[in-house]
């Protein structure tokens, strides 16, 4: 599982995605998230995106350029210093997203 995490520019987003690796791998997955801008979504393959909340507002634009479930983090993310809340975020995205893809079969 790849996982991009985006911000304005890749700098705090590193940090949620090294805490989100961690945590994946706490509980036996084998995920991996990096850190990108907004210009990576389009170019590189992944099968998730989260998007730092201050970029909240191009949330559609962004999904329309990528096929991966893609949501955007609460104001209070990089709270989350063990990455726990950030794992259960991307888990929850990745439900909804099969769901909604079972529907459309």
């Amino acid at each position: 599982m790849k996982i991009l995490v985006v911000c304005g520019a890749g700098a705090s987003s590193t940090f949620v995605a090294q805490r989100l690796t961690r945590a994946a791998t706490a509980h036996g997955l084998f995920w991996s998230a990096a850190a990108g801008t907004e210009s990576a979504v389009g170019a590189i393959d992944h099968d998730a995106v989260l998007i730092g909340p201050h970029l909240r507002d191009r949330l559609d634009g962004i999904r329309s350029v990528t096929e991966a479930p893609v949501t955007a983090l609460p104001d209070d993310i990089f709270d989350d210093r063990d990455g726990e809340r950030t794992l259960a975020i991307v888990r929850t995205l990745l439900a909804d997203h099969r769901t909604t893809s079972e529907g459309r079969s």
